[in-house]
């Protein structure tokens, strides 16, 4: 009987990317877990973030419209409505 060497060796080469793959996987996985809660604790840090911002520009814009500054409350807007433009805010807002 006469050994087919192309089948013995397309049989050590499955078995060899198998345990490579395995090594890769045992390492890859606890990265990909830490990742996972680095980026969870970025999400929920900016949803604190963005709860900030909103109450102190809420609050400021508010204290602007009591004092009756309608210079500084023109200007204010005049800024943040240059940033909602540059970041692209607005013109999802119109679409």
């Amino acid at each position: 009987m006469e050994i087919n060497w192309i089948v013995v060796g397309w049989i050590i080469d499955m078995i060899f990317n198998g345990i490579v793959w395995l090594i890769i996987v045992a390492l890859l996985i606890p990265l990909i877990e830490l990742n996972d809660k680095w980026i969870r604790k970025a999400v929920s840090f900016m949803d604190v973030a963005d709860k900030w911002v909103r109450k102190v520009v809420e609050n400021s814009l508010e204290w602007i419209q009591k004092k009756n500054l309608s210079i500084l409350f023109a200007f204010l807007l005049m800024i943040l409505l240059g940033i909602l433009a540059q970041v692209g805010i607005i013109p999802k807002l119109i679409t």
